[in-house]
C-alpha cells in the first residue's frame, strides 16, 4: 500500500520542525560501531528512496564519526532531485568521543560551522546539545544559550537538547523555559526509553509537551542500540549482563513460540505506542490510525532492505493489520520480560 507523503515536499517550511515526518533516517549506523565499513552503504540510494516515500528527514551528529561527511556526500548527489527546501536536517553539538564533551560556548558554535560544511548546506533546521546528562548543568546550559544565540541568526532553525535519562531531560527542558536567554525549547531527543523493554518515555510525553512547551518529542533507539533482537547484542552496549541475557532469552522464546522476530515485534510496538497511541484517534477507522504530529522517531537503517522493513512496519501499524494478534504479544514479551521490564542503566552522571 503506497504512502501519501506526510507533507508537501515542494513547499516545506524549513523553519518549522512540525514538518518532520513520522519517521527520520538516523545516522548513528553510518559509523563502526553498528557497521565496519560505513562509508561503503549506499546512503544516496536510502535517502532518495526514503525521500521518495516522504521520510524527508535526517538525524546525525559529529559524534557518529564520519556520518555528517556521509549524508552530506549522499544529499549532494541526489541534489538535481532534492532541493535543499525538501528535506530537514537535524544533528547535535558537544559530544566529542566516548568520554570526550566540550560544551563551552565557542566550540558549540564551532561545531555547528563544521556541520554546515560538512553537511553542505547554509542553515540546520534542528540541532541538539547530545547527551546531556555527561556533563554538569551551568555547562548545559551556557551550550544551548549559544544554540539560541545561533538560533537568533539564522544558522539554526530549532534547538534542543538529547540524551538518555528522561527525567533529566525533563528537568533540563523546564528550566530552559524559564531562562531569559533561552526560553522554551523546540525538541527533547531520547532513546531506548520507548520501547517494548522501556516505556519511561511514554509516562513522560504530555509532561515534556506541556510543562516545557516543546513543539516536538522524539523518541531513538526503538531497538535499544541492538539489544532487541535475536542478533547478539553490540559489544558497546551498556546495558547489565543480565539485561542482556533476559533479553536473548526472550528473543529466542518467541521465535520459537510464535516464528515472530523481536526485533520486528518491538519495531511494531514502538511505532504504535509512540507515533499512534499518544494521539486521541478521533478521526482513525477501522483501517487506519491518525499519526501524532507532536511525535516522530529517529529510525537508523543500514540498507534498503531495513529501509523498506521499517516502512513495511510502519504501513502495517497505521492500517491496523493484525492489530489485535500484535498486542497480544506485546503483552507476552511485557510479562516475559519480568523484573526487566523498565531496567535502566546508568549514563554519564545519572
Amino acid at each position: 500500500m503506497p504512502i501519501t507523503p506526510f507533507i508537501n515536499l515542494k513547499k516545506q517550511l524549513a523553519m518549522s520542525i512540525k514538518n518532520l515526518p513520522p519517521l527520520i533516517i538516523g545516522g548513528a549506523v553510518f559509523n563502526t560501531g553498528y557497521n565496519e565499513n560505513p562509508h561503503d552503504l549506499s546512503a544516496s540510494k536510502i535517502l532518495e528512496a526514503a525521500f521518495s516515500k516522504g521520510f524527508t528527514a535526517i538525524d546525525t551528529s559529529p559524534y557518529y564519526g564520519p556520518s555528517e561527511e556521509i549524508f552530506g556526500k549522499a544529499l549532494k548527489e541526489i541534489s538535481s532531485k532534492w532541493k535543499r527546501e525538501d528535506y530537514l536536517i537535524c544533528t547535535k553539538a558537544g559530544r566529542l568521543g566516548l568520554d570526550e564533551f566540550d560544551y563551552s560556548r565557542p566550540w558549540i558554535r564551532k561545531s555547528v560551522l563544521r556541520s554546515l560544511e560538512r553537511l553542505g548546506t547554509s542553515y540546520l533546521d534542528l540541532v541538539y546539545i547530545h547527551d546531556i546528562e555527561f556533563v554538569d548543568e551551568p555547562s548545559i546550559i551556557g551550550a544551548v544559550k549559544e544554540l539560541k544565540l545561533l538560533k537568533n541568526e539564522g544558522i539554526v532553525k530549532n534547538i534542543g537538547i538529547s540524551g538518555y535519562p528522561v527525567d533529566f531531560l525533563y528537568k533540563i527542558a523546564l528550566r530552559c523555559k524559564s531562562e531569559p536567554e533561552i526560553g522554551p525549547l523546540d525538541a527533547v531527543l531520547s532513546y531506548s526509553n520507548g520501547c517494548i523493554q522501556n516505556e519511561k518515555l511514554f509516562e513522560y510525553y504530555e509532561k515534556l509537551l506541556v510543562d516545557c512547551g516543546l513543539k516536538k518529542v522524539l523518541n531513538g533507539s526503538i531497538l535499544s542500540m541492538s539489544l532487541l533482537r535475536s542478533d547478539a547484542t553490540l559489544d558497546f552496549h551498556p546495558a547489565s549482563k543480565e539485561l542482556k541475557a533476559k533479553v536473548s532469552q526472550v528473543a529466542k522464546d518467541l521465535k520459537n513460540e510464535t516464528g515472530v522476530e523481536l526485533a520486528d515485534l518491538a519495531t511494531k510496538f514502538a511505532l504504535k505506542r509512540w507515533l499512534f497511541d499518544t494521539a486521541n484517534q478521533a478521526g482513525a477507522t477501522p483501517t487506519s490510525l491518525e499519526w501524532n504530529k507532536n511525535c516522530s522517531i529517529v529510525l537508523g537503517v543500514s540498507n534498503i532492505e531495513e529501509l523498506d522493513a521499517a516502512i513495511g512496519n510502519y504501513e502495517h501499524v497505521k492500517s491496523r493489520a493484525g492489530e489485535a494478534e500484535d498486542e497480544q504479544l506485546f503483552a507476552q514479551v511485557k510479562q516475559n520480560l519480568g523484573d526487566s521490564f523498565n531496567e535502566t542503566w546508568r549514563s554519564g552522571l545519572h
